[in-house]
């Protein structure tokens, strides 16, 4: 643990409260019967405010890494590699403890090995890797070849329909390295959504992050970068509809355009944000996202664990045992606003829920850093 420096970037704080926070509400509704439509992922091909989460923590992910890997002069160090290699290890731990917990004696032949904080972790590992052994011009040129490399792995490899759910080669990969077993089941078949090798393009929206880390980091008044931002994220969102006419946005995919549409919609909104809260200095309103983003991997473990006992938890409901999670979304949430709002309700409780442990963290100035 440690305290809470003076210096941050509010607006960097702040984006990644509103990720974290975002994150359990889709991840959390009463009842997935009653979602509305922006809270759902898209079934397949394209993009919903749902589908911009995941993104929008890698990058930030990579942003952070920009400020993170400057006090080793952005070079790869024994220091450095410590660091990086522990962090991997320690995210990814924490993933697969959440995907066991609480069920410990259960068969770990079809153990789900990959998941979000796991890939956060690989990207971020392989992220930094490269941004500390490449020299920062070529970056660019790493992003692009990564992105066309996965495009052609997809395209060639793929099939008659390459981009389908199961004709892609990623799920044949996959398989490949990981067993059917060992994949989530979530889409009615065994397909891996944070699979390995879609983990290679998710490695691109971390350097794009890194990247923009930089100019905000280098530059000399926030106004310039914030600026500069807002046109290269236009830009680069732009080349993503583009690209999606012959390689469509896809999340599960994590598709080449969906990085670049993804990352662009991100760099544009970090600017917006630091125009807000950095330049005007109006950040009032935005103490509440900050809470999360000071600790944002411990709000998220958090309530991963808090889900996870209270549908573990059982309690009687007219002579019938249902889990604590359904017992408070049917006689509590339902009865005050029908299945739909009563849904969302749920949701945004549960965030409340978390930001109160995390307020705790907030007030006593103390983050903890994995």
């Amino acid at each position: 643990m440690a305290k809470k420096s003076s210096g941050r970037l509010a607006s960097l704080d702040i984006f990644r409260g509103m990720t974290v926070a975002f994150m359990i509400i889709v991840n959390n509704p009463g009842s997935w019967d009653h979602v509305y439509p922006p809270l759902r992922h898209s079934e397949w091909h394209g993009c919903t405010p749902t589908d911009l989460v995941f993104p929008f923590f890698l990058f930030i992910v990579g942003v952070s890494m920009w400020f993170s890997l400057k006090k080793y002069d952005h070079e790869l160090c024994g220091k450095a590699l410590l660091r990086i290699f522990r962090r991997v290890v320690t995210i990814f731990a924490l993933g697969l403890f959440l995907t066991i917990f609480p069920y410990f004696d259960r068969d770990y032949s079809h153990l789900r090995i990959m998941g979000v904080l796991q890939r956060i972790a690989l990207a971020y590992g392989f992220g930094a890797i490269i941004c500390t052994t490449v020299r920062k011009d070529y970056l660019w040129i790493v992003v692009a070849v990564i992105l066309l490399v996965y495009w052609g792995l997809l395209a060639f490899f793929g099939g008659n329909s390459p981009y389908s759910l199961e004709g892609n080669f990623a799920l044949k990969t996959d398989i490949a390295l990981l067993g059917k077993n060992h994949l989530y089941t979530g889409f009615g078949i065994p397909f891996e959504p944070e699979g390995l090798l879609s983990t290679l393009p998710s490695i691109c929206t971390v350097l794009i992050g890194y990247y923009t880390g930089e100019i905000v980091g280098k530059g000399k008044s926030k106004l310039n970068p914030a600026l500069k931002l807002l046109l290269i994220g236009a830009a680069i969102t732009g080349l993503g509809l583009i690209w999606k006419y012959y390689f469509p946005i896809n999340k599960p995919l994590w598709t080449s355009s969906y990085v670049l549409y993804t990352a662009g919609i991100a760099m544009a909104l970090l600017a917006l944000l630091c125009w807000i809260a950095d330049i005007v200095k109006f950040r009032k309103w935005g103490t509440f996202f900050e809470v999360f983003g000071t600790n944002a991997i411990f709000a998220y473990f958090l309530a991963g664990i808090w889900i996870e006992l209270i549908l573990y938890i059982h309690v009687n409901s007219a002579g019938v045992k249902i889990s604590l999670y359904s017992w408070f979304y049917e006689k509590i949430c339902v009865p005050v606003a029908g299945t739909l709002n009563g849904s969302l309700i749920f949701a945004i409780t549960q965030v409340l829920l978390i930001w109160l442990a995390a307020l705790l963290l907030y007030r006593k100035k103390i983050m903890i850093r994995l």
